[in-house]
């Protein structure tokens, strides 16, 4: 690769992540201003969509930071960041629905959450040893090392392209409950949807980026092979 073409590509890394992260900071600043007509708080919504579908075993707890709402599938436990936790908007029932379509993917035994849950350790360990396998191998000519981490690196990336699925379902029964629910009437469906798409973005830009930077090991490993 010309060192303009690895410039290039070096901004094309630089650029996916962060224009992804900015539409996201963008869509959800404009919608946790807009409330919903159910006034509920994104703690109630959560609550509401779990006891209708039957999961009682499902807490749902107030966490710290920005956007750190997540699922945790060990402690059957939803966390939702202070501002969606106490929010009436429309992004708060966006994000808080969208985390109960995770435990309801895991009541429900959701193929592609299985999935992601057994790559879990492999992934971990590709994402965080791979590199050093790739770059020491390169440094000791030790080409067998190279070709490991990029094994290790591959499973990293199909834990990326598997989480997409995983998202995806999860906005979709996001959307399915706070309609059937009536958290959100019909003249919120597409303000709510732009929410839920927005958030998709990030996943979307880390899986290319992913698997951009397995491309560039895969060739650096053939021509150096």
């Amino acid at each position: 690769m010309s060192l303009g073409g690895y410039i290039i590509y070096i901004a094309l890394l630089l650029i996916i992540p962060f224009w992804a992260q900015s539409r996201v900071k963008r869509t959800y600043k404009k919608y946790s201003k807009k409330a919903t007509s159910s006034q509920m708080t994104g703690a109630e919504v959560a609550r509401k969509i779990l006891n209708d579908n039957g999961i009682y075993n499902v807490q749902v707890e107030e966490t710290r930071g920005f956007l750190s709402d997540h699922y945790d599938p060990r402690k059957k436990v939803i966390r939702l960041s202070s501002s969606n936790y106490h929010g009436k908007s429309m992004a708060s029932s966006s994000i808080a629905a969208h985390e109960v379509g995770h435990a309801i993917q895991d009541a429900e035994s959701y193929a592609f959450l299985r999935f992601r849950t057994a790559l879990v350790p492999v992934a971990s360990l590709g994402s965080n040893l791979s590199i050093f396998l790739i770059i020491g191998g390169f440094i000791f000519g030790m080409m067998n090392l190279v070709l490991f981490g990029i094994i290790f690196f591959a499973a990293a990336v199909l834990f990326q392209f598997v989480t997409l699925p995983v998202e995806f379902n999860a906005s979709s029964r996001a959307m399915t409950q706070l309609v059937s629910t009536g958290v959100i009437n019909n003249n919120e469906e597409r303000e709510t949807k732009k929410v839920l798409n927005a958030a998709a973005l990030t996943y979307v830009a880390a899986a290319l980026v992913a698997l951009a930077e397995l491309i560039r090991f895969i060739l650096m490993f053939v021509s150096n092979d």
